[in-house]
């Protein structure tokens, strides 16, 4: 479930990470992980394409959408208008912090090459073995990390 897809520059996941946005409503605050240099969520890639194509491709400059601090990336109108009517269902969880680092009591940005769907969500992680070892008990390692998540948010940013 990763792409073989490179970024488009290099270098791309030396400045990932900054909190950049506190997400309002339903989805309690989560803290979400934003390239510096562009502001762009999930460092441009269709955070749709993830459900709609099982990949990781890149949005277009010239599909871009402002949501929670962020500049948001899409592959076409569809996709841009489907996260505009629930960015919650496309949103990562835990704004693209690698779960397995949660669990661990770690903010660790998650990359958004090595991913996976589980439970109709979106996860990030820091590497393949991070993203190994939570395929192998999803369950458990969610479990952790929700419990965790809450004390990991207060950190982020220090």
């Amino acid at each position: 479930m990763t792409a073989a897809r490179q970024p488009e520059k290099a270098g791309f996941w030396a400045v990932t990470v900054v909190l950049a946005a506190l997400f309002a409503g339903p989805a309690a605050a989560d803290p979400l992980v934003v390239n510096p240099a562009t502001g762009l969520a999930l460092s441009g890639f269709d955070p749709v394409a993830y459900f709609a194509d099982h990949d990781a491709r890149l949005g277009r400059a010239d599909l871009e959408m402002g949501h929670d601090g962020a500049v948001w990336r899409f592959l076409n109108p569809g996709n841009r208008d489907a996260f505009r009517e629930h960015p919650a269902t496309y949103t990562p969880r835990f704004g693209g912090y690698d779960p397995v680092g949660v669990a661990r009591n770690r903010s660790v940005a998650g990359n958004p090459q090595v991913w996976a769907i589980v439970g109709d969500r979106l996860y990030f992680f820091y590497s393949e073995d991070e993203r190994a070892a939570f395929i192998k008990a999803p369950g458990r390692v969610l479990e952790v990390a929700e419990r965790n998540w809450p004390e990991v948010v207060r950190t982020i940013g220090r």
